[in-house]
């Protein structure tokens, strides 16, 4: 493991000793990777995802070009904001995962957003 990804680990703990999420507002965790990006929605009191989007999925998969851009993080938090829906999931806690708030995983928020998702 490289030295970025231990500064990304070391952030990314910092950040949920304060956010966790319950079953009235789970938690929308992020995971990017260089070709692909991630999403989930997860109650950390049951330990359990109750929903998931990424840009691997096949809804989207035929849809993008290339899964590490910016419009293709857009496209997975507007899919995650659509399964969340359809759980009855309106409000998460965000967890940007030790990132920082900006290109991908700013879209994947502000896709969320346009999509219903309060956070």
């Amino acid at each position: 493991m490289n030295k970025k990804e231990l500064l990304r680990q070391k952030r990314h703990k910092r950040v949920r000793k304060i956010v966790a999420g319950t079953e009235a507002k789970p938690r929308l965790n992020v995971f990017r990777s260089i070709c692909n990006i991630y999403a989930q929605v997860i109650d950390d009191q049951t330990g359990k995802t109750l929903a998931a989007a990424s840009t691997i999925d096949g809804e989207l998969k035929s849809q993008i070009k290339s899964g590490g851009n910016i419009e293709a993080a857009k496209q997975v938090g507007q899919l995650l904001a659509k399964r969340a829906a359809e759980k009855g999931i309106e409000t998460v806690d965000f967890d940007r995962g030790g990132y920082k708030y900006h290109g991908r995983v700013a879209a994947l928020a502000d896709g969320a957003r346009e999509a219903g998702l309060k956070f």
